[in-house]
């Protein structure tokens, strides 16, 4: 990849973007949504392609259920466009205003970030929520995808671009797709490395990739994190809706990063809870057991001792490690030592005991009585999202356009001088 080339072609792109109004911006958005709809049975044909490819190289079928794109799954990608479509445009938004002594009107405003680049693993309709939030904000944006879901991202790019060059005022030089060959990470070093030409780069996808970006990345990185996600049931919780969360949170997506991957248990109804969570399971999940966990429950191939690995392990798949705790404030302090700061869960009957949860766990998202699986820009009504921030600064939790901004101040005068 000629990453000069490539990114002084997305510069020029995002300079002209934002000069765009609303209007321009969602008539673009509009024909790109109209396009997905037309061409599904291709995006669908490219994305086959893949699923084959990775299962025949050994891929779990946790992790081709995050490649997978069927009729109903592009439905939603189209429908979470059109509503990326129906959102305020954020750029040019007056934050604060003010006049100060001298008579300088003071404005601070939303502008766009500028070149954006994405790093990410697996998941195909990535390609089209980050582009969707890019434009609608302002910004050119540089897809780097895994060799996994080429193909798809391909197609999808190539639906997008057509479109784009076909509306008037559309920008298709906005969004380039990295061409990935297996094995071969010298473009994501080039990304990492493109100090002036890229403005932030954002990674999604497993922790490895992650820490890479992270730790070696010369450009400024948004982190989204894994998602080491508890789910802590304390003693006065409804145990049913206990039950029924956990079911919902473990096994209805495991390998996305807002599905839980431990369960913690106050001592108190450790006893009786367990049986009743291993029943609602019903061997769909392997359950890696602390020592007294272990002994609450009936031994079959679901169950085994738990060893330090599996307390902070992601497991992405049809397992989870069980913890059981003395109180909340033990669950707090285990949590908070374990997770990755994405989302957590706490199930009970007490306000107090939920509001102490709610604050004293540090994460981007903080439940109580629901399931960590609403982690989600769509859930939150933001129609896509560029990933889950775990961290600090700029951003936290499911990044919706405005993540895609940041801030200047606009000064105006008259003659004024210090």
């Amino acid at each position: 990849m000629d990453i000069k080339n490539v990114t002084s072609s997305l510069r020029i792109a995002s300079q002209k973007l934002a000069l765009q109004n609303a209007q321009k911006k969602n008539s673009a958005l509009w024909a790109v949504a109209d396009a997905l709809d037309k061409n599904r049975s291709s995006i669908i044909a490219a994305n086959k392609k893949d699923i084959e490819t990775g299962r025949s190289n050994g891929m779990s079928e946790s992790i081709i259920d995050r490649l997978m794109l069927d009729e109903k799954r592009i439905n939603s990608i189209v429908e979470s466009l059109k509503i990326v479509i129906g959102q305020a445009d954020p750029v040019g938004d007056e934050v604060a205003g003010w006049k100060t002594p001298n008579g300088l009107n003071i404005r601070q405003v939303r502008v766009p970030l500028g070149v954006v680049a994405i790093i990410y693993e697996n998941r195909p309709n990535v390609t089209v929520d980050a582009f969707s939030l890019a434009y609608k904000s302002g910004n050119a944006i540089l897809l780097r995808g895994s060799s996994s879901s080429y193909n798809s991202n391909k197609e999808i790019v190539r639906v997008i671009k057509e479109a784009l060059a076909g509306v008037e005022g559309g920008i298709p030089e906005s969004i380039e797709l990295v061409e990935v060959k297996d094995h071969d990470h010298r473009d994501v070093d080039q990304i990492l490395n493109a100090v002036g030409m890229i403005d932030v780069v954002l990674p999604r996808g497993g922790k490895k990739l992650i820490q890479n970006v992270v730790m070696n990345a010369r450009v400024p990185v948004i982190e989204t994190g894994s998602g080491v996600c508890h789910l802590y049931i304390e003693e006065d919780a409804d145990l049913e809706m206990a039950c029924t969360i956990a079911e919902n949170a473990k096994i209805q997506r495991p390998s996305v990063c807002n599905a839980i991957e431990c369960i913690v248990v106050h001592d108190k109804i450790a006893e009786k809870f367990l049986p009743m969570l291993q029943k609602k399971f019903a061997g769909r999940v392997k359950l890696h057991a602390d020592e007294k966990a272990y002994s609450y429950l009936n031994k079959d191939e679901t169950v085994c001792l738990a060893n330090d690995s599996d307390f902070g392990n992601e497991y992405l798949d049809y397992e989870c490690c069980v913890k059981i705790v003395a109180s909340i404030e033990e669950a707090i302090e285990y949590i908070n030592s374990h997770n990755t700061k994405h989302s957590e869960s706490i199930i009970t009957e007490s306000r107090a005991k939920a509001r102490l949860f709610q604050a004293q766990i540090d994460a981007s998202c903080v439940y109580v009585n629901a399931s960590t699986r609403f982690t989600d820009g769509g859930e939150f009504g933001f129609g896509a999202e560029l990933g889950i921030s775990t961290q600090k600064l700029h951003a936290r939790g499911p990044m919706g356009i405005k993540a895609l901004t940041t801030t200047k101040y606009l000064i105006d005068g008259e003659g004024q001088i210090r």
